[in-house]
């Protein structure tokens, strides 16, 4: 255990706070959608990444990519999402054998209902709490760990400035 690179009381306490805010936000996150809109978060990004797409379309690969999540994820998600008639899924035109995740009107009225509550709920826990050079540091840091983390860009996070 010697060549073991400890953690400095400073680097410490910096992860162990980055660990405490991983843990709680998701579920605040959440809470604050399945209380207001009856979605997940993860459901809530899902149609908001469709939202934001051209045509409102994506290929189920290009969401999952846009969301951070597997396939098999996104499908499971995908069909709890058709269902409730938010979303439906398609063969993509240009290649049958992909298929395209298309936001449906109701889809489109979800996350225009949801999008305040949402937007409200991350500024009060995440953003409001920072100075504006605190949001630049921010991203800056969350860039560098997704450079670690996700060094290939699987994600399609490394574009975002």
């Amino acid at each position: 255990m010697e060549d073991v690179r400890w953690l400095s009381a400073e680097q410490q306490a910096a992860w162990t706070k980055f660990v405490a805010v991983v843990e709680l936000l998701p579920g605040v996150l959440d809470g604050q959608l399945q209380r207001d809109a009856h979605l997940t978060h993860f459901e809530y990004f899902t149609l908001a990444m469709l939202s934001e797409a051209p045509n409102r379309t994506l290929r189920m690969t290009g969401l999952a990519a846009a969301t951070n999540s597997t396939l098999p994820r996104l499908s499971h998600v995908a069909s709890r999402l058709e269902q409730r008639g938010y979303l439906q899924r398609l063969p993509c035109p240009e290649d049958r054998r992909a298929t395209n995740a298309i936001l449906t009107e109701d889809g489109w009225n979800k996350v225009v209902a949801t999008a305040p509550g949402h937007v409200s709920t991350v500024r009060a826990t995440v953003i409001d709490a920072l100075e504006p050079r605190d949001v630049a540091d921010l991203n800056r840091v969350m860039a560098k760990l997704l450079g670690t983390l996700d060094p290939d860009g699987k994600f399609g996070l490394h574009s975002l400035s």
